[in-house]
């Protein structure tokens, strides 16, 4: 009989179940996007917008490209990648060249200017996360927080 100190038997749906997946899915993803929120928040990103941080990201580690290539690569029009594209040039932080077998098209690329503020910005946002990590868990949430990340990545890998 379920009383205040013997509560009913729990009956929550095992691990396996659909309905326990669609809640670790609704919960994984609002935690991840609030670590990203705060993530954000503790660097120092100015008056860049996310479109514009993932452009001048994607330029960073993937290379110089044309238009048409960033607007198929962050699912947007040609027309609004050219003005994301503006605002970056406005502010030096990407810079255009001529394209090196097509001169009908321009490359752009990152500046010097746009390296640096790039650095800074995921140094803050390491900085941020790993004083967290320090701070709030312990040895044995570290290893599981360690395991986690390792099938995160095998969720993102195509």
């Amino acid at each position: 009989m379920a009383t205040p100190d013997n509560p009913p038997a729990a009956t929550a749906a095992p691990a396996e179940s659909p309905r326990a997946e669609e809640r670790i899915a609704a919960d994984l993803a609002a935690v991840v996007s609030l670590l990203m929120r705060r993530m954000r928040a503790a660097s120092s990103q100015g008056a860049l917008t996310p479109s514009q941080r993932a452009v001048i990201g994607r330029l960073h580690t993937e290379g110089p490209t044309t238009t048409a290539a960033l607007a198929r690569a962050e699912l947007v029009r040609p027309q609004s990648m050219r003005m994301i594209l503006s605002a970056l040039e406005e502010q030096a932080l990407v810079e255009r060249a001529p394209h090196p077998t097509d001169g009908r098209q321009v490359v752009f690329s990152v500046t010097e200017w746009g390296r640096q503020a790039i650095a800074s910005v995921r140094q803050a946002k390491q900085s941020w996360l790993l004083d967290a990590i320090d701070t709030r868990l312990d040895a044995a949430e570290r290893r599981t927080l360690a395991e986690a990340t390792e099938l995160l990545k095998r969720l993102v890998q195509e």
